[in-house]
């Protein structure tokens, strides 16, 4: 009798462990998402996160995303597109400009005033021009969204700025080449650095001040460090940087169609216009700590602003020029990124 039960009991387990294998357990797709900044930024806490939850919802459970921020699967920020690419990880959100060239076309919503200060118009227009004018670049992954966020703003340890002549001479935190064409422009000497180099840059004065958007304040305590923080009227910034959430090509290609669909649902335009909107309300967020820190928030008049213009015109003319030397039309990537923009920003 014993025996009979336990034979019963074997055969009941291996029926449960056979279903399970063959329904929803095995069914479930674990995928890593890899990225440099902490488990407690905004871009987490406010858009990684709550996107990968939207998209297991849509899944009805069958794929879980687990986050690893702080680079916490190893290597630095500006390998995290050879991770994914290779499939060391399944999905990536970094910086395009931490990898130099590699991402060209879309460096033109970089651009000093091609961005201007609505970050939801840019990545519509991100969006409408994928397919027809940025895919070639992105080879190896498949682009989940693209982003930007508020902007470059200037933020300066103790020196106020109001003309771009106040920037000469100084040494600026850079995040891309773009930016570094901007400060040099500017006649300030540009220092590349991942944005968690920062704080120590600041503090032994290897900098003077960085080019940066006010999200970022609170999560590395710049206004312990920062005293001036400068941008347009109306949060009009001087260029931009340039995110993708991007997952290995042959991962995606391995997906069920339903699962897919979930992922492409859920970063589609009315995402991208949501993440924009997240961004600037971040920004906001920022600029207020540092205010309530006693800080000093100046905002350009519009004569201001203008001489920033006419100093970073030339901007734009290198990067046509530049990449030209590529093969790009620089010129009508300028011209449509400023007409989708415009667009999008009514």
């Amino acid at each position: 009798m014993h025996k009979h039960h336990r034979v019963l009991l074997g055969v009941a387990a291996g029926a449960i462990m056979a279903a399970l294998s063959s329904g929803a357990a095995a069914q479930q797709i674990t995928l890593k998402l890899h990225h440099f900044l902490g488990p407690k930024s905004p871009a987490q806490v406010k858009m990684l996160a709550p996107w990968a939850e939207r998209v297991e919802k849509s899944s009805g459970g069958k794929v879980k995303i687990e986050i690893y921020p702080s680079m916490s699967l190893g290597g630095k920020p500006p390998q995290l597109i050879n991770q994914v690419r290779d499939g060391v990880v399944d999905i990536v959100w970094t910086v395009n400009g931490y990898t130099a060239g590699l991402f060209p076309r879309t460096e033109v919503f970089e651009l000093p005033f091609v961005h201007t200060n609505n970050p939801a118009a840019t990545n519509l227009a991100m969006h409408a021009m994928y397919n027809k004018y940025l895919k070639p670049e992105y080879k190896g992954v498949h682009v989940l969204f693209l982003h930007v966020h508020q902007g470059q703003g200037i933020q300066m340890v103790d020196k106020p700025v109001h003309s771009p002549d106040d920037l000469k001479g100084l040494k600026m935190r850079i995040p891309t080449r773009t930016g570094a064409w901007v400060i040099e422009a500017l006649g300030a000497s540009p220092v590349g650095m991942p944005v968690p180099d920062l704080p120590q840059a600041l503090s032994k004065k290897v900098v003077d001040g960085a080019f940066i958007p006010w999200e970022i304040i609170p999560a590395l305590k710049l206004q312990e460090l920062i005293k001036y923080y400068v941008e347009g009227p109306d949060m009009t910034r001087f260029g931009n940087t340039t995110f993708q959430v991007s997952m290995n090509q042959a991962r995606w290609n391995s997906l069920p169609s339903d699962v897919k669909k979930a992922f492409t649902v859920n970063s589609g335009a009315a995402w991208v216009r949501e993440v924009g909107q997240i961004w600037q309300e971040d920004d906001k967020e920022g600029i207020a700590v540092a205010e309530k820190a006693g800080d000093t928030h100046i905002v350009l008049t519009p004569a201001e602003l203008e001489a920033f213009k006419t100093r970073l015109e030339p901007v734009v003319q290198r990067w046509e020029n530049e990449v030209k030397s590529k093969g790009i039309d620089g010129a009508t990537l300028v011209k449509v990124a400023r007409k989708e923009i415009a667009k999008y920003s009514k």
